[in-house]
């Protein structure tokens, strides 16, 4: 016994060893820096997600940037053509020649009309065409094609580049180098570069701003709170205060506060049933050993002559060898190590008969126990442990009974058990015409502490009905029924019967 008494000692330390080291781990992680967290890694997102938008939009804006420099030198070139055409048949000098050339930094300016073409201007004309476009309808990809073609493999290439005269049949042709292009080419790129990178900059820094004020911080705060309370969940200091808005967050907030202030109650009570059942060791230690010294002297009892001492001896025996047996069982419960049931078939008449002999039910009380049940029925069960849960429920009926006055008197305070067999199960019903059970007792039925009826209850008397009741492979439930009173059903099956032990019995 004294080993079990350590054991059950050493329990409370250990577990609040492991709970410390449990919370030193916790407390040890530290929440990462602001831009190196999930604040960080979203700006740096935004950034490179902004960055691929603008590229996408810079592949059609370059293009329309070329197309638009080409078409500005073919609407110069081609103001200066109808000026020479219109000098026919004089041919333009080669100093105005010259001029017309560089004003539109082309080497051929041609015009095409009425179906033949002529040479308006030239100088060092090339020995060969590099490239030619023809900007009367150029699809959007084939533009983006030849842009980027221009602003990466360009420079030191001849192009001819040719086009329609306003709404005219005419067309002006123009032979030039694309360096200029290029260079323009590569200037509007670096500026459009720095225009999206700056662009990038402030959305990345105005969406950090606003996620990290909608949702980091927030959930930096929920993270703390929990570190907070994983160190000293004991706390009630520690437990997180949520506001009451109406986002994703707010919700997470007051489920974690709720989470928080019923681990804080789970973790009380728990250090509360440790003590306790430290305690019930102890006490139920020196307990056994005064009920065994009681059970010896009872033992006398039957060698008395007294006819009245004789009737109520065994009844006494009884009643102490079970007392004798819940304290072995406490003690076994302690080290959680519940006995397996020990199952055969008994009389459920006479069962109950000696739960109504240990109630002993004052006659000038007023309570009526009605017993309903047929004197051969049988249950297949541990006669001790299903005298137990009908005891308690017997009980409680009995106590909820003595203090209740029914506002109709002709209704009598009576408890009423009836059972019946449907092939191999046995339903046991106890009923009693007192005033019901109340609404916290109904939501916390079968848990301790917080399960009871009357006040100063402890509700472990049903806790250990539905384990001793499960243990069987049976159920226990709570009845509602029309008229005032509690009703339990309990209904407990008939071992499973092998093939072999069915023909041995055969």
């Amino acid at each position: 016994m004294t080993s079990h008494m350590d054991d059950a000692a050493e329990t409370p330390k250990q577990e609040q060893s492991a709970q410390t080291g449990t919370a030193s781990r916790a407390s040890a992680e530290q929440m990462p820096q602001l831009f190196r967290g999930l604040s960080g890694r979203l700006l740096w997102l935004t950034i490179v997600f902004v960055m691929l938008a603008e590229i996408l939009i810079f592949m059609p804006s370059v293009a329309g940037m070329r197309m638009n420099w080409l078409r500005d030198r073919l609407d110069t070139a081609a103001a200066a053509g109808i000026v020479i055409d219109g000098l026919q048949p004089a041919e333009l000098p080669r100093a105005v020649q010259d001029d017309t050339l560089l004003a539109t930094g082309t080497k051929v300016i041609a015009l095409r009309k009425d179906g033949t073409s002529r040479l308006l201007a030239a100088v060092d004309v090339p020995p060969q065409i590099d490239e030619q476009y023809d900007l009367t309808d150029t699809p959007l990809l084939v533009t983006m094609r030849d842009a980027l073609d221009t602003l990466f493999l360009g420079g030191g290439r001849v192009m001819r580049i040719y086009g329609p005269i306003g709404e005219s049949d005419m067309i002006i042709e123009l032979v030039m180098t694309d360096d200029a292009l290029r260079k323009d080419m590569l200037k509007y790129a670096k500026m459009m570069f720095l225009l999206s990178l700056l662009i990038s900059i402030i959305t990345a820094v105005l969406i950090f701003l606003a996620i990290n004020r909608m949702m980091i911080l927030p959930i930096r705060r929920l993270t703390k709170s929990m570190q907070k309370f994983s160190e000293q969940p004991e706390d009630p200091a520690r437990v997180f205060t949520a506001d009451r808005s109406r986002g994703e967050l707010a919700v997470a907030g007051r489920h974690l506060s709720a989470m928080q202030t019923e681990l804080q109650r789970t973790l009380k009570q728990q250090r509360n049933l440790a003590d306790l059942g430290l305690a019930v060791s102890k006490i139920n230690h020196d307990m056994r050993n005064i009920l065994a010294s009681a059970q010896l002297m009872s033992d006398r009892l039957t060698d008395v002559e007294d006819p009245m001492v004789r009737s109520f001896a065994p009844k006494l025996l009884r009643t102490i060898d079970r007392a004798v047996g819940y304290t072995t069982e406490v003690l076994a419960y302690g080290q959680a190590s519940e006995a397996a049931p020990k199952r055969r078939r008994i009389l459920l008449a006479e069962l109950f008969q000696e739960v109504r002999d240990i109630l002993a039910i004052d006659p000038d009380a007023g309570i009526e126990f009605h017993d309903q049940i047929a004197v051969d029925l049988e249950v297949d069960c541990d006669s001790e442990q299903i005298f137990r849960v009908i005891h308690n429920l017997c009980r409680n009926a009995l106590q909820a009974l003595v203090t209740f006055e029914p506002d109709d008197k002709s209704i009598a305070r009576r408890i009423t058990v009836s059972a019946h067999r449907v092939g191999s199960v046995v339903s046991i019903m106890i009923d009693d015409t007192g005033p019901g059970m109340p609404r916290k007792a109904r939501e916390n039925l079968f848990s301790a502490f917080r399960g009871s009826a009357r006040s100063g209850g402890t509700g472990l008397g049903l806790v250990i009905a539905r384990e001793l009741v499960l243990a069987h492979g049976g159920t226990i439930a709570l009845v509602e029924k029309p008229t005032e009173g509690t009703q339990f059903r309990i209904e407990i099956p008939d071992r499973p019967v092998s093939l072999d032990d069915y023909r041995a019995r055969a």
